[in-house]
This record gives C-alpha cells, sequence and structure tokens, in this order.
C-alpha cells in the first residue's frame, strides 16, 4: 500500500497556535487557483471557484498516486484576499468590494505531466476545470497566528499580528491569506479555525 503524505502535518506553514503570533520563512511553492470577486457568502462566482478547485484537487492527487506511487491527503483551502480600495476590507468590511483567490496547495513532487493528466481527468467532472490556474507564489518571511472562531471575528487576531510584525520593523507586504483548518459547512462557527498570515519585508530605516 502506498504511504499517504499529509501535508498539514509535514509543513510548517501549516502550524500556528491559538493566541501566538510567530514568523517563519516559506519556500515558494505552487497552488491550484481559481481568481474572484465579491461576497463569499452570496457570489455565485465563489461557489463556482469551488466547484472548479476540488475535482481538480483530488484529480491530482490520484494522478500523483497512480503515475508516481505517491499518495498523499489533500490540502486544506486557502485564500489571498484584498480590495481595490483598502477601506472596504479594513473598516467598512464590505464583502462586495472584496477581491479573491481561493487555492489549493500542489505537493512539490507533482509534475506538470502529472498536472496536466490531472486536467484531463477534471474535465470530465466539471465543465470549469480550464477555470483553474497553476500559480507560482513566493511569499518568503511571514507572520502568522491561529485564529478559532467566526470569520467576521478575525479583526483582532490580525491586528496583533500586523503589531507584532510593524514592532520587530518590518512592514506589510502582500495579500492577507487565509487556511482554513475546518469545513465551514460542518463546523459550528465558533470551532472554526483558521490560520492568518501575512508576508512581511524589513522596513526602511528613517532617515
Amino acid at each position: 500500500m502506498t504511504e499517504k503524505t499529509d501535508l498539514k502535518r509535514a509543513l510548517d506553514g501549516y502550524r500556528a497556535r491559538r493566541g501566538e503570533v510567530r514568523m517563519l520563512e516559506l519556500p515558494a511553492s505552487r497552488f491550484l487557483a481559481v481568481d474572484g470577486r465579491g461576497d463569499p457568502n452570496t457570489a455565485p462566482a465563489y461557489r463556482e471557484a469551488l466547484e472548479a478547485l476540488y475535482p481538480f484537487a483530488y484529480a491530482t492527487k490520484f494522478a500523483s498516486r497512480r503515475v508516481l506511487s505517491r499518495d498523499y491527503v489533500v490540502p486544506p483551502l486557502e485564500g489571498l484576499w484584498w480590495a481595490d480600495d483598502v477601506a472596504a476590507f479594513t473598516e467598512r468590511r464590505d464583502k462586495t468590494q472584496w477581491c479573491w483567490t481561493m487555492m489549493i496547495l500542489v505537493p512539490d513532487w507533482v509534475s506538470d505531466e502529472v498536472l496536466a493528466h490531472a486536467r484531463e481527468t477534471a474535465r470530465a467532472k466539471t465543465v470549469r476545470a480550464d477555470d483553474v490556474r497553476v500559480m507560482a507564489l513566493d511569499e518568503g518571511l511571514c507572520v502568522q497566528t491561529l485564529h478559532v472562531g467566526p470569520y467576521d471575528d478575525e479583526g483582532p487576531a490580525i491586528e496583533r499580528m500586523h503589531a507584532h510584525a510593524l514592532a520587530a520593523g518590518y512592514r506589510l507586504s502582500g495579500r492577507h491569506h487565509e487556511i482554513y483548518l475546518g469545513d465551514a459547512r460542518r463546523t459550528a462557527p465558533e470551532r472554526l479555525r483558521t490560520i492568518l498570515r501575512q508576508s512581511i519585508v524589513r522596513a526602511e530605516p528613517q532617515v
């Protein structure tokens, strides 16, 4: 029987504790990704993104097992979030104006050839398979923490995370990144576990 790798246990980027903010250096990675805009609770584009991502992700897992004899647990859903008007994201929380990229990690041993096989398989499962792109992401140095509870209550944890980075002499860069360790369809809101991450760079010294 092929050994199954659980990337949530194997990779440092999936480790976070509630109430703890830490810095970590992440390697460049590849993701299956779908871009969109609008309120994730109501926008059809968000539901369609997930309908495209998951068949492709599972097709990749099965292709890896068949072609490479390497099996793994499909990693959790992740998202990059932002807004053209920053206030719509931070202050007004106007979700209709939010932009997002929903994504699922591709293990580093999966080749382009295996991904091509997976896309063909996914096309038989969903008409949206070609909405999925393979995206490289190199966040480098990051700060992250774990939020437990409803998504709309993340604000204080995000503020603590940002304050930690700024106090250490860094500035924020890149998109706000979330990793969903639970299934919102099956988990009570107060028990949801979400890794919050922000890439950072050393701040320029004041002259």
